[in-house]
């Protein structure tokens, strides 16, 4: 499995957001994944799966596939920007995130698909960026404005706090720098 990492600045993930659009020609669906799914924290796997009934309120509530664990999310106002502009682009599809091709007619836009599309952006930009970058973006951003790795843990669904400390990928250099923002 590949090891991919969370972007640290909201900076980096507009930048990225945009690269997506430019890569693809204009075509907005990967950066829409991108931003759909940092806003969410979603896994890929049922982010993929969210036909615009499943997003047509104020409140996502869905089973998540790898835990079963039926969440609800509040969907802010970026997150029902997109599905606004996505039904008004693509009145015709079931899936927010749907192929346009012939070939795949009806059918959500695949896993691989997206992992290509962030690999290269992260390529040109010198991340190592997947399909999980989405989370671990929103657990980072959320941990570096202060909020408690309890409640990061909460949003994304982790069994503990550890185990949200290691996917946001706390390195042992923050540790130590905290060594010397905090003198007494």
């Amino acid at each position: 499995m590949n090891i991919v990492e969370a972007v640290k600045t909201q900076s980096d993930a507009e930048t990225i957001s945009r690269k997506l659009t430019k890569n693809a020609k204009g075509n907005t669906l990967y950066a829409d994944i991108w931003r759909f799914g940092i806003n969410t924290a979603l896994r890929i796997s049922d982010l993929l799966s969210l036909t615009f009934e499943d997003v047509s309120g104020d409140k996502l509530v869905i089973k998540e596939s790898k835990t079963g664990k039926t969440r609800s999310i509040d969907l802010n106002s970026s997150a029902k920007a997109i599905v606004q502009q996505r039904r008004k682009a693509h009145p015709g599809h079931t899936y927010l995130f749907e192929v346009d091709s012939n070939r795949a007619k009806g059918k959500p836009v695949s896993r691989i698909s997206v992992a290509n599309a962030f690999k290269a952006v992260g390529d040109e930009m010198s991340i190592q960026l997947g399909t999980h970058s989405m989370r671990k973006t929103r657990g980072w951003l959320m941990h570096s404005s202060g909020m408690s790795i309890e409640l990061i843990c909460k949003v994304l669904n982790h069994s503990s706090p550890a185990v949200t400390m290691v996917y946001i990928g706390l390195t042992q250099a923050e540790i130590d720098a905290t060594y010397h923002e905090f003198v007494f």
